[in-house]
């Protein structure tokens, strides 16, 4: 009998020794799932995801009046509502962050991030929030909206086209690209140098957002 119960207390013990030799998890630590495998936030009506893998935000601007300067900004994210059989009802927002600006120059991009120019440390953050959109035709829209740049918001329209979509199994995707061309003095950059008579920052910025976008296949 003595070893019966002997044996009983064993192994309602050995749990709970196992468990105390486990190291306890640091104070504060995040509970459930490890990153990257956190439910996403879900989706409002017509709401698409940004895959921001296959998107981009580009611009260009003259060099001495004769040469382009291509560039990027490598962060930003959009909210997107779209419907298919009715573009005009369609709405987009995109918040784009200003020190992400790239042009694979460092010196340039140093220059690009000061104050002369995006000033970075004061405006971390340029946004585009759409107003309307107008159907040009099945493959092209026009959306007007207002862009702040600087702390200065003024009106741009995007001339869009609808490059295409695809229905799979598990998703839906469609794609977009959008061009619009800025006068950066009408956002404060007013920087102007000058080169053997010539102006080194062009005064027109050309901007070009390409996006996919997901939707799950419903």
């Amino acid at each position: 009998m003595r070893r019966v119960l002997c044996s009983l207390v064993f192994a309602a013990l050995t749990p709970i020794a196992a468990a105390a030799q486990q190291p306890a998890a640091p104070a504060g630590a995040p509970q459930g799932p490890p990153p990257g495998q956190q439910p996403q936030t879900p989706l409002p009506p017509n709401g698409w995801r940004l895959d921001a893998g296959h998107s981009a935000v580009s611009f260009r601007v003259r060099h001495l009046g004769i040469s382009w300067v291509n560039g990027e900004f490598k962060q930003w994210s959009m909210d997107l509502i779209y419907d298919p059989a009715n573009p005009a009802a369609a709405s987009v927002a995109a918040h784009i962050q200003t020190a992400s600006a790239n042009t694979s120059n460092d010196r340039r991009d140093n220059d690009i991030r000061s104050g002369s120019y995006l000033a970075v440390d004061s405006f971390p953050e340029m946004t585009f929030v759409s107003r309307s959109v107008q159907v040009v035709d099945p493959t092209h829209l026009r959306i007007t909206g207002d862009l702040t740049l600087r702390g200065v918001t003024k009106p741009v329209i995007l001339d869009t086209e609808i490059t295409g979509s695809l229905n799979g199994a598990r998703s839906k995707r469609v794609a977009f690209t959008a061009t619009t061309t800025i006068n950066r003095h009408d956002f404060g950059v007013n920087m102007t140098r000058l080169m053997e008579g010539a102006q080194v920052v062009g005064d027109e910025i050309r901007i070009t957002i390409d996006v996919e976008a997901v939707q799950p296949a419903g």
